[in-house]
C-alpha cells in the first residue's frame, strides 16, 4: 500500500490540499476521510470541493448525512456518518444510488457505515499534531495508487 505524508501548518493548508487533490481525482472515486472531531476533515473536504468549481458554502453534513454538489462535469456527494446509529440507516437513504460511475464520494467515519459504503480508493487520515495537523493518504485501489504516486512525485 502507497503512502503520501503531509504536514499541515493551518486551515489553509488543509483547504490547500483539497484543492490540490481536486486536480487528481476523477470520477468515479471514493474518498474516506479519517480523523478525531476537529481534525479538519471537513475543511479538507471544502477543499476539495471548491477545487472542482464550488462557490458556495461547503458545510459539514453532520445533520443530514449527505450534503450534493453537482457540478458542471461531476457529482460530489459529502457524508458524515458520526451520528449514524445504525449502518442499515444508509439504505433508507439509498445509499448506493450515490456510488455511481459519475460520483466523487468524501466519507467521514466510514466506520460507522461499514457494509454499507463502497470501498474506498483513497483514505485520509488527519491527525492532531500539536498546533498543526499532518495528513497521511493511503492508497486502497489502482485508481488510489496512481493519485498516491502523483502526490509523491510532486
Amino acid at each position: 500500500m502507497n503512502s503520501y505524508h503531509i504536514n499541515l501548518v493551518d486551515a489553509d493548508a488543509t483547504v490547500a490540499l483539497g484543492k490540490r487533490l481536486a486536480e487528481l481525482l476523477t470520477a468515479p472515486c471514493v474518498v474516506y476521510l479519517v480523523g478525531d472531531l476537529g481534525a479538519g476533515k471537513t475543511t479538507f473536504s471544502r477543499g476539495l470541493i471548491q477545487g472542482f468549481g464550488y462557490q458556495g458554502n461547503v458545510k459539514s453534513p453532520t445533520y443530514t448525512l449527505v450534503e450534493p454538489y453537482e457540478l458542471a462535469n461531476v457529482s460530489i456527494y459529502h457524508f458524515d456518518l458520526y451520528r449514524l446509529a445504525d449502518p442499515q440507516e444508509l439504505e433508507f437513504i439509498g445509499i448506493e444510488e450515490y456510488f455511481n460511475q459519475s460520483s466523487i464520494c468524501l466519507v467521514e467515519w466510514p466506520d460507522k457505515g461499514q457494509g454499507w459504503l463502497a470501498s474506498a480508493d483513497i483514505q485520509i487520515n488527519i491527525e492532531h499534531n500539536n498546533e498543526q495537523r499532518s495528513a497521511t493518504i493511503d492508497a486502497m485501489s489502482a485508481l488510489g495508487e496512481t493519485i498516491v504516486a502523483t502526490l509523491n512525485a510532486d
